[in-house]
């Protein structure tokens, strides 16, 4: 099996190279992410941060954590001593599922349909999956719903995002403070700005149209040009978020280094439970967390091996023995929607047979991580004449340096859009969770949620009940196409397995997302 790329859990390079990935790191001073035992930060915080020998950066008193920096090599040691902190770790070396809603009826949001009919519409086989098309004939989503795109930023000039993007909600928090706008959280690398593509490209007559196109999106950029998502931006971001009370976020990556987050390992603890808490704030302000499985081919519930962390700086990777007492992030926090990726439902020219909803060979599972699946592509298992259209299109920035990591083969530009109407293919998980949180959007959209009054005052976790539960159910395959099980995991080496029923199994979850399903209040037998 071919080596994938690590620190950008989103993008598969199993059947074709990606990113390149180097990031360079502050010379002069390493980032800390101060954990105290308590959930808020002491009012001589500051001062604390400064008698050690560092700068004080960002508190979040809401969770009890702060962000410093320090070029001296005791600042760690020194600030340990104090009793009321749990942990202190350098992030130099590190990047990084309830009842089901009372109300049935459509909420007071304003909503409108959208159509379908854009210059790369024929193209999107994703959303014809997903039935977005049918869907869009009932709302393409209000626009007063925010979705926070925590990615590589988005190129917000882009002509099929520009008039769906929230500066507002935007902000950049690679330092781990935020810096607000949309410019500030520009995409220097072209993942964001595709995830941010799925979720919400307006039905404009250019390029696509998302799952969501009336909606609003916001890029919350945690990933560097280099797509690392260190420590310090991942809880700036969750923070953020729940601090905008934004509705969704979409999670298309693991936070760096560690895909693994063991709790025992004392690197690794101040990192993950700051992390942890950050998240569980998010969600304790009504946001709804998406996050992409991963694609490693791996059963994540029922880990044995990691052979890929820590994926910065390269070449650090180690092989360790692991359980279940070592988690991956976002994925594993309790509430969190996970997502695995489905290909194209197309005849498998390999097998001579159609496969519904296949499983993407890449795409990593586990009965306790997947909520649900999304198409996320699949270059391999697909009857297109050309196989790059087994991959997911979407929005790209046309500028560098993002423009070069969209392989020539795989850009598509839209005329009518102008010259930065630039579209790419690509494959992964990260290319399915945006469309669950697309459909996630549309159904706070219809219903509400709990920061508008009307209907129910869906909470994150009603809505992810409601997302699994107008799931389309699918049955774990009784054959596979000749070659599919040579994918074997990535970390543990082991044959691919989906274990499960109909309702819930290992592959799929609850189901393929279903937008007409979702905005019909149809019942599936998910959830």
């Amino acid at each position: 099996m071919r080596r994938r790329t690590r620190a950008l859990r989103g993008l598969v390079a199993g059947a074709a190279a990606l990113l390149s990935l180097a990031f360079a790191a502050s010379a002069s001073a390493d980032t800390f992410v101060v954990l105290y035992k308590s959930s808020a930060v002491p009012a001589s915080a500051k001062a604390d941060v400064q008698k050690a020998g560092g700068t004080y950066v960002r508190g979040y008193d809401q969770i009890g954590v702060a962000i410093a920096r320090s070029n001296s090599a005791t600042f760690a040691s020194k600030l340990s001593k104090d009793s009321r902190i749990d942990g202190v770790s350098s992030t130099k070396d590190f990047a990084s599922r309830l009842k089901e809603p009372a109300a049935k009826t459509q909420g007071d949001l304003p909503n409108a349909p959208a159509s379908d009919s854009d210059t790369f519409s024929p193209l999107q086989w994703d959303m014809r999956q997903i039935h977005s098309p049918q869907a869009h004939a009932i709302t393409g989503g209000s626009p007063a719903v925010v979705v926070g795109d925590i990615d590589t930023g988005l190129d917000y000039r882009h002509p099929d995002l520009s008039q769906n993007v929230s500066s507002a909600d935007s902000a950049n928090c690679l330092s781990g403070a935020p810096v607000q706008g949309s410019a500030a959280a520009d995409d220097d690398n072209g993942h964001g700005t595709h995830t941010a593509g799925t979720i919400a490209a307006a039905s404009n007559g250019i390029g696509i149209v998302g799952v969501a196109p009336n909606v609003k999106v916001a890029g919350i950029k945690a990933g560097n040009a280099d797509g690392y998502f260190f420590p310090e931006a991942v809880i700036c971001s969750f923070m953020w978020a729940g601090n905008r009370h934004l509705d969704v976020t979409n999670n298309s990556y693991f936070a760096d280094p560690w895909e693994y987050n063991c709790r025992n390992d004392a690197e690794q603890r101040a990192i993950w439970k700051a992390e942890q808490r950050a998240i569980k704030f998010a969600q304790s302000q009504g946001v709804l967390v998406v996050a992409s499985a991963g694609n490693d081919s791996d059963d994540v519930s029922h880990p044995t091996r990691d052979v890929t962390s820590p994926d910065f700086p390269p070449g650090s990777e180690q092989e360790r023995r692991i359980t279940n007492a070592c988690v991956v992030v976002p994925l594993e926090v309790s509430g969190v929607v996970g997502v695995s990726a489905t290909g194209p439902r197309e005849q498998d020219t390999h097998a001579g047979q159609y496969v519904d909803n296949l499983k993407s060979f890449y795409s990593s599972y586990g009965v306790s991580v997947v909520d649900v699946t999304a198409p996320g592509g699949d270059s391999i298992f697909n009857d297109f004449t050309d196989p790059v259209e087994g991959r997911v299109l979407s929005t790209w920035p046309s500028s560098s340096p993002a423009a070069a990591n969209c392989l020539p083969q795989r850009r598509r530009n839209d005329p009518a859009g102008g010259p930065g109407a630039t579209y790419c293919y690509q494959q992964g998980t990260s290319m399915a969770s945006p469309h669950a949180a697309g459909v996630a959007a549309l159904i706070v959209s219809l219903y509400g949620d709990a920061d508008t009054p009307q209907n129910g005052k869906m909470r994150p976790g009603q809505v992810a009940s409601f997302l699994s539960r107008t799931a389309d159910p699918q049955a774990c395959p009784n054959t596979l196409p000749e070659g599919y099980l040579d994918f074997t995991g990535f970390n543990s080496g082991a044959e691919q397995e989906c274990q499960g029923g109909p309702g819930h199994n290992s592959w799929y979850g609850n189901g393929q997302v279903d937008a007409l399903n979702a905005v019909t209040n149809a019942s599936g037998s998910g959830g």
